[in-house]
């Protein structure tokens, strides 16, 4: 059976301001290693599916920066979003676009754009296993990465009873949103796994239950015929998990045991990009004397830390950012704070 990449590269990275602004946010930007994050995501994905069989679903605005980005990818193969309608929305479309394209039958290996992974290996094994699952059991597969730490920032997936005759394949019991940081040692311990977003499922089998289960979503296909000025105009905007995944009895789990972050914040930087003997991840024109534990990225000039911990700094053409590694998470409230010419400089 064919066999489709669906890589979800919309939204703005605010958190990532000053260096990510929305002509060019996290998805086109180096922030792990020197390759942008769309382009490691689209070449890891390149051994299950060709470029042909690969959408990328973006902004209407960051169209022309992923073609360039992809050259390989056919044009009509990156979808430009109006506006921001939900994971439902996006995936319900890249599903129709299959299925109109090579029929109901093709495998979807749907992945975002913004992901460190460090077993690469791996993360391929683990969609090549929910690949045969959803073909076997006509399922909608989720990929749960197995826990590293007690995250309150993750989603988490109880797994429940084992389907017959799978070694690892569980149906899921249910879904929890993210939690503070007891409950989420607790899950941890328990047996839960992160709720990655990585879904595995023939294209006909998502639609099948987004129509039964999505009210949100399921009449705007209708409607739409194929426009997907008119799709995106008429959904409600609601996420793939609460609009389907919550809603149906054919979701299933497989454990991904691999290294795996979703990449939101500075300080997610701070566990996926090298890290010098005194754990300090820099990039850029970095000199760094008595400091520990610091993220700094110079996209322009250079920045000396001395003597200070747990920071993040980054300068862009003459606007430089300072916090702590604790309040970097919270930059959409200081965006909405600053002066328009300042938010803008960025």
């Amino acid at each position: 059976m064919s066999r489709w990449a669906v890589v979800l590269a919309g939204g703005v990275g605010s958190r990532f301001w000053p260096l990510s602004t929305p002509a060019r946010p996290k998805q086109l930007l180096p922030l792990v290693t020197n390759e942008t994050m769309l382009s490691a995501t689209l070449r890891r994905l390149r051994p299950l599916a060709a470029a042909k069989h690969t959408l990328v679903l973006t902004n209407e605005s960051l169209t022309a920066a992923v073609r360039a980005l992809a050259p390989d990818l056919p044009a009509r193969n990156v979808i430009a979003e109006p506006r921001p309608a939900g994971t439902a929305a996006a995936l319900a479309w890249a599903a129709d676009t299959i299925v109109r394209t090579v029929g109901r039958d093709a495998v979807m290996l749907c992945v975002h754009a913004d992901w460190a992974i460090g077993d690469e290996p791996g993360f391929l094994e683990a969609l090549e296993r929910a690949a045969r699952a959803a073909e076997k059991h006509h399922a909608l597969i989720t990929v749960g990465v197995v826990p590293t730490r007690a995250d309150p920032g993750f989603g988490y997936i109880q797994p429940g009873e084992m389907v017959r005759g799978e070694d690892l394949l569980r149906r899921v019991a249910r879904f929890v949103e993210k939690p503070d940081r007891a409950r989420a040692e607790a899950m941890r311990n328990e047996g839960f796994l992160w709720n990655s977003g990585i879904f595995v499922w023939r294209a006909g089998d998502f639609l099948d239950e987004l129509r039964k289960h999505t009210p949100e979503v399921a009449p705007a296909l209708e409607i739409a015929a194929g426009d997907a000025a008119r799709f995106f105009s008429e959904v409600k905007p609601v996420t793939v998990d609460v609009g389907v995944l919550e809603r149906s009895d054919r979701v299933m789990v497989l454990p991904g045991d691999f290294e795996w972050d979703d990449v939101g914040t500075w300080e997610a930087l701070g566990r996926v990009r090298a890290r010098d003997a005194a754990g300090n991840a820099a990039s850029g024109s970095v000199h760094l004397h008595d400091a520990e534990r610091n993220v700094v990225h110079a996209a322009s000039g250079t920045i000396v830390l001395y003597g200070v911990s747990d920071l993040v700094v980054v300068t862009r053409d003459g606007l430089t950012l300072v916090t702590t590694l604790a309040r970097s998470a919270e930059l959409k409230t200081l965006i909405e704070a600053l002066p328009a010419s300042v938010r803008e400089q960025g």
